[in-house]
């Protein structure tokens, strides 16, 4: 078993034996993971304690670790997702490798694999096979699209999950080319939920004294985040496809920019200098929000009585909200809004979110110390616990 470390061993508790300070810190898990989806759940459990044992294959390991940026000499994609991990080099195909393996699952808690569905059977590692002797393991796999129906054997990168799941399809400006979320949200809303599954699993077990498999498809959680879409759309089909009154509120679902679907004014609207973003979710923030631009007649303006109302025109309303707010510059917009109570923010870059205090105060910006001794900043634990410390630094480098 060749020890292959990230930038950060386990931490180490008193008992000298790998296991972290968490609230999970007795929970063992065996990562067969890489790339994003899988990686993202194990470092979540990570975070919160548990003592994660990252397993690659020859003779290069996770994909990821060829993945930019580069610094010192490493993968920065790679070590954010994966410092709070020891990582072992193991040949799954080689019969020494296999019984490393299977005396690492044999200590385990929890397995999480990402391959595609068939691939771990291939192994002869799958649920059915792993179960055996180990009545108390867990085994999450998370995939694609999941391990039944009739896309169960496609292969999936987030990508595709975003197309398919219909978020591509509510993202970007009305009559504008397909756009992609910023970020991989197909492959990380599917590790959160395959840590939810996982915990969820973990409590059942606590109850049953078994262990069992936990099914997890990207498509599947890419559905289960589209907030009301899916209903907006049922009642739109219900309706006859609409009144012909151009209602947007009761249109089909589809790109919209910055703005809600159903409550007005809550988008991205410019002042003199920048852009801003404003959410007024119900009428008092509404007249708040009007007197403090200085436009109080806005909210007695019978086009804008209600949020039903605001929504229909919502252009309309923006049009009248620019014109307000055009007369100064979005720091002053905002330092008036956030006196009123009125929700509001700047849009940040990442370099500005990252140097934002309120980020910092909550240690959601953290070092990563590289092998070289070069230090990256990654993203921190946004679960705090109030009976264990914030996990605010990585562990130190393996030996």
């Amino acid at each position: 078993m060749t020890m292959r470390p990230t930038s950060g061993a386990e931490e180490t508790g008193p008992g000298g034996d790998g296991r972290g300070a968490g609230p999970l810190a007795d929970l063992v898990v065996v990562d067969l993971t890489r790339v994003l989806a899988g990686p993202y759940a194990t470092a979540v459990l990570a975070n919160l304690g548990a003592r994660v044992v990252k397993v690659e294959q020859p003779p290069d390991g996770d994909d990821a670790r060829r993945y930019g940026p580069f610094v010192g000499g490493g993968s920065g994609y790679y070590e954010s997702l994966n410092h709070r991990k020891r990582s072992v080099m193991i040949d799954l195909q080689d019969p020494r490798g296999r019984a490393e393996f299977e005396e690492l699952l044999d200590g385990a808690d929890v397995l999480v694999e990402n391959y595609r569905p068939g691939v771990m059977e291939r192994l002869g590692y799958g649920w059915e096979a792993v179960r055996e002797g180990r009545p108390r393991l867990i085994y999450a796999a998370v995939s694609g699209f999941g391990h039944t129906g009739p896309y169960a054997s496609r292969p999936a990168y987030d990508l595709v999950a975003q197309a398919m799941g219909g978020l591509m399809g509510l993202t970007g400006h009305p009559g504008g080319p397909p756009v992609r979320v910023g970020t991989s949200i197909g492959d990380i809303t599917a590790g959160l939920f395959a840590v939810i599954g996982i915990l969820a699993a973990l409590e059942d077990r606590r109850r049953t004294g078994r262990g069992q498999k936990v099914d997890i498809a990207m498509l599947d959680c890419q559905v289960a985040i589209l907030e009301n879409a899916v209903v907006r759309q049922s009642a739109y089909a219900i309706a006859g496809g609409g009144d012909g009154l151009g209602d947007e509120a009761e249109a089909p679902p589809g790109p919209l920019g910055t703005r809600h679907p159903s409550i007005t004014p809550f988008a991205a609207y410019r002042a003199a200098d920048r852009w801003l973003v404003i959410a007024a979710g119900n009428d008092q923030l509404f007249r708040s929000l009007c007197e403090t631009l200085g436009r109080a007649d806005l909210a007695d303006d019978p086009r804008f009585a209600d949020n039903r109302e605001r929504t229909r025109r919502a252009l309309e309303l923006g049009a009248e909200i620019e014109s307000a707010l055009a007369t100064d510059e979005a720091a002053a917009w905002l330092s008036k809004l956030e006196a009123a109570g009125v929700p509001c923010a700047p849009i940040n870059s990442i370099a500005e979110m990252m140097a934002d205090p309120g980020v910092r105060a909550r240690n959601m910006i953290i070092p990563l110390p590289l092998p070289d001794g070069t230090t990256l900043e990654g993203a921190g634990n946004p679960v705090k616990l109030s009976a264990h410390p914030d996990p605010a630094h990585p562990p130190p480098t393996a030996e």
